[in-house]
């Protein structure tokens, strides 16, 4: 009895945590990576790197990406931020 009143404390901090902190940064992960899989071509995405650019082409793994009217690279679907226009 008294090791269960010495370890409900410490079930009670890892409760608070897991919906303090854990819960809500799978829920941003999880919406983030619907956002990436809803892009499309023509859309307009913010780079972590804080560049806006153009989706050209969806490939499984990039996106190609037109930063200007000359110039199309690839971009690690991991580096997009978030779809420009939208609330960060």
């Amino acid at each position: 009895m008294e090791i269960l009143a010495q370890l409900l404390p410490f079930v009670f901090l890892i409760a608070i945590m897991y919906f303090i902190i854990i819960r809500p940064q799978n829920q941003q992960a999880k919406k983030h990576k619907e956002m990436i899989e809803a892009l499309e071509k023509g859309d307009k995405i913010v780079t972590t790197g804080g560049l806006i650019v153009e989706v050209k082409k969806v490939e499984n793994d990039f996106f190609s990406v037109k930063l200007n009217n000359d110039v199309v690279v690839k971009l690690d679907k991991q580096s997009v931020a978030r779809k420009y226009g939208d609330e960060a």
